[in-house]
């Protein structure tokens, strides 16, 4: 949509300094790149001869000029798990609750990787605190700073013409410096910052509301961890406010919906299973129940950042093919396989 669009003010007017007086010996006019920049004039409206010239005058791209999407959308990770259950929101807030040596730290350093590879430019808001996993953050960050100051430079100067990925202990929340930090960076005409809240004390676990508002909300599960199903992000209790709206296309919702009836009815009838064996639900239970258990395995997910400890490649599956092989799950066209077959794997093999 039209309103979607922004023009990159901060990049303009940082490459061409006398803005109106280039414009206009390019044959534009004044108030029109004026009205441009302040908004008057949507981008959406714009004659695409205006748009080409000013980026020629900044020495850009179209896509570098005009900033797509100011709503809510979702971020693409190709981390299977976390784009069907819980998708993050671009510019938005998302909130790891964990406790100890369930590997939130890692999550982290997979998700900087990953937008990396999407173009982001990573930073790490450090807490100089000696935290074991720490390091794997600091390794894929772009950027590390712990002084405030220095953090809003970089960032104001990285957002100009890269989103941005910024990871933030729950200390910075507590002490205040980050509700600072987003006043200082309100902006219009810049790409958007998306936040990552990590908790290294691992405090958050125990309290209610423990990081504020949060767009998405990843809760880490303690009985995935005990069978080793990386992330170990509990599929029922972690949500993202992209599920609440028009924000998710109609097939990725009904998708992320039958999945987590599956999901909860697997994980109510395991202690019974557990305890008791399968003789103690009824076949049709037991098919949900074998299904939730093929349904788990696919979500475990080899981690790029993991590759020296696991001895496996990372993975990557578009939305579209998460997608594609949830439904076959699903729809029972995997019920032949065994859940060690779909288990810590990328995209499950197509039958011919």
């Amino acid at each position: 949509m039209d309103e979607e669009l922004q023009l990159n003010v901060p990049l303009l007017r940082r490459r061409v300094p006398n803005l109106t007086t280039a414009a206009r010996e390019a044959g534009l006019r004044a108030a029109t790149v004026s009205n441009l920049c302040t908004g008057k004039i949507p981008v959406g409206r714009a004659e695409v001869r205006t748009l080409v010239a000013l980026a020629s005058l900044a020495g850009c791209s179209l896509d570098e000029l005009i900033i797509r999407g100011s709503g809510l959308r979702m971020i693409e990770t190709g981390i299977k798990a976390l784009d069907l259950l819980a998708p993050i929101a671009r510019g938005g807030t998302v909130g790891f609750v964990a406790r100890p040596n369930m590997g939130q730290l890692v999550l982290l350093a997979e998700l900087m990787l990953r937008m990396k590879k999407r173009g982001f430019a990573t930073v790490f808001w450090d807490p100089v605190r000696d935290t074991p996993g720490i390091e794997h953050v600091q390794a894929q960050s772009d950027f590390r700073h712990s002084a405030p100051e220095e953090l809003f430079q970089c960032l104001a100067d990285l957002r100009e013409e890269k989103d941005i990925l910024l990871g933030v202990d729950r200390s910075k929340v507590l002490s205040g410096e980050l509700l600072a930090l987003r006043e200082k960076l309100k902006e219009n005409g810049a790409r958007p910052i998306t936040i990552a809240l990590v908790d290294t004390k691992c405090e958050a676990a125990d309290e209610e509301g423990a990081y504020g508002p949060l767009d998405t909300l990843w809760r880490f599960d303690a009985d995935l961890i005990s069978r080793s199903i990386y992330p170990a992000v509990d599929p029922i209790a972690s949500t993202s406010t992209l599920l609440e709206g028009a924000f998710l296309d109609a097939v990725h919702l009904a998708a992320q919906q039958r999945a987590k009836k599956l999901l909860r009815r697997y994980r109510e009838m395991r202690s019974l299973v557990t305890a008791q064996g399968v003789d103690k639900i009824t076949d049709a239970d037991l098919q949900l129940y074998k299904r939730g258990e093929r349904l788990e395995s696919f979500l475990a997910q080899p981690f790029y950042v993991a590759e020296p400890y696991t001895k496996k490649p990372g993975e990557w599956l578009t939305l579209y093919e998460t997608l594609e092989d949830v439904k076959r799950i699903l729809d029972g066209e995997m019920d032949t396989a065994e859940p060690s077959e779909l288990f810590f794997r990328g995209r499950l093999a197509l039958t011919p």
